[in-house]
């Protein structure tokens, strides 16, 4: 397997708030790693930086074994190669297919080429029916399918799941969790980083788990190890739903 994105001894403060405090962890390819905690103990920040929006005031983030950064002059390129999922959707004010070929135009597709893909992507989302309605229209469900395919449409490299099933229906929860199956299937040279606070997801997608506290790695293990037979005691406690300090 190929390391897809690795953090070397990564930490990140706002004013006086540390949130996160020397990372190091490793996402490899045709693997699904998650990074559990509670709110607050700096899981988004740790995709922020992965996703090249902001730079780690310590430390180094490589993708593919190439340091990168926020402030390099062609992060906007290598986050071309990134897709992201948020919590809450966010819908273009214009149509559903659109919103589709919002993440292709942008990246430089022929028009036909978009217009074929983004028909294939709606029929595999039942939503082939809606391709001209507006998107925020859409139901929540709906929407953050649309949202996880327009991260996912042009084929990228990695891709950052934030929550990104929270708050709704199981028939969803399944419909997307199938999703990142499927997106990694496609192409084994493909990874996911995906943040939850859902201990039952993260057993049911991850091939590897890190827990996260106060903006410390607490445990890295595979997922039978994690769930059954952890090292840390916090981690164990937290397998159970105790509170952890």
């Amino acid at each position: 397997m190929t390391v897809a994105v690795e953090l070397r001894g990564v930490s990140k403060s706002y004013g006086t708030v540390a949130a996160l405090r020397d990372v190091s962890l490793k996402a490899e390819t045709g693997k699904v790693l998650g990074v559990l905690g509670p709110s607050g103990a700096g899981k988004t920040t740790l995709l922020r930086l992965i996703d090249l929006l902001e730079s780690p005031d310590q430390g180094e983030i490589l993708l593919r074994d190439c340091r990168v950064s926020a402030r390099a002059g062609n992060a906007y390129l290598l986050r071309k190669r990134i897709g992201m999922v948020l919590q809450k959707p966010v819908a273009l004010n214009r149509s559903v297919a659109n919103n589709l070929a919002y993440s292709l135009n942008i990246r430089g597709w022929d028009d036909k080429d978009a217009a074929r893909t983004v028909s294939q992507e709606l029929k595999k989302l039942g939503l082939e029916r809606m391709a001209k309605k507006n998107a925020r229209t859409l139901s929540g469900g709906e929407m953050q399918r649309l949202s996880f395919s327009r991260a996912t449409v042009y084929n990228p490299d990695l891709l950052l799941l934030d929550e990104f099933a929270a708050n709704l229906d199981p028939r969803n929860v399944t419909i997307l969790e199938e999703m990142v199956r499927a997106y990694l299937a496609e192409d084994q040279d493909r990874a996911v980083v995906l943040v939850t606070h859902n201990i039952f997801q993260a057993k049911r997608l991850c091939n590897q788990i890190a827990l996260i506290w106060d903006g410390k790695i607490i445990e890295i293990a595979d997922n039978k190890k994690f769930f059954e037979n952890p090292d840390d005691e916090r981690t164990a406690a937290f397998v159970k739903g105790d509170t952890i300090y």
